[in-house]
């Protein structure tokens, strides 16, 4: 770009996205004098999906914006909790992020997971057709177009990534209700209803069950229930409605 030059400054929240060198105050940036400011932020390695407010001399503009010489932007950071309009909230995750999928499953939140790599364009088509926010690590997948929503997953703890996309949307939490394997629901199930999906040792041990209506996986609260239920008492402690409101 050799157009117009203007001064850009990032949130401290998107220095993960831009070189170091950016990540002191405003920095002279060149364009084209016809591209939006919106392509500007993403030639500079920030995910639209990551961004709030843009403001250009200290009015808020929108991506389409473009750019005149001398201007000075600030880019700040998408706003938290994040609100995304006109679908029930659900995720989808691709193939890099199976921990953090069934860990959203286990508290209940409707979560699509692709344990093949189906590649951006199917991901984002998925994404578009069920409105579903997708969860990535992948800037370039967080690029496209298509998306119906997106995110970064900044960490690559899964405890870390969990708290993430918990402060960042704020879904409702509704734990042991769905299949950690499939995102079906569960219902209560009798020991007979389940009794082919089980080992002879679980059946004489354990007599409270659930299934999935959907794969037909059984559970029962076995050796990992614990592990379990700490994941699932730590979230509602920091996400559940009582932390909301308090």
């Amino acid at each position: 770009m050799n157009g117009p030059e203007i001064l850009v400054a990032f949130a401290p929240e998107l220095h993960v996205f831009v070189p170091r060198a950016r990540r002191d105050g405003a920095v002279p940036t060149a364009t084209d004098g016809v591209s939006s400011l919106g392509h500007v932020v993403e030639s500079l390695g920030v995910p639209l999906t990551e961004v709030g407010v843009l403001l250009a001399d200290g009015r808020e503009v929108p991506v389409s914006h473009v750019p005149v010489a001398g201007e000075s932007v600030a880019v700040r950071a998408v706003t938290r909790p994040q609100q995304v309009p006109g679908a029930p909230l659900r995720f989808l995750l691709d193939v890099h992020l199976g921990t953090l999928a069934r860990r959203l499953r286990l508290l209940g939140v409707d979560t699509a997971y692709e344990s093949t790599d189906i590649g951006d364009p199917a991901l984002a088509a998925r994404s578009a057709a069920e409105q579903r926010v997708m969860l990535s690590r992948d800037r370039g997948l967080l690029r496209r177009r298509e998306l119906w929503a997106g995110a970064f997953v900044y960490s690559t703890r899964p405890e870390e990534q969990l708290d993430d996309v918990l402060d960042r949307f704020r879904p409702e939490l509704r734990p042991w209700t769905r299949c950690t394997a499939c995102n079906g629901l569960l219902r209560k199930a009798t020991k007979e209803e389940v009794a082919d999906r089980l080992e002879h040792g679980t059946q004489a041990t354990y007599d409270v069950f659930a299934q999935c209506g959907a794969c037909g996986r059984a559970y029962w609260k076995g050796a990992h229930h614990e592990q379990l239920e700490a994941i699932v008492d730590r979230a509602t402690a920091s996400f559940g409605p009582s932390a909301v409101d308090g």
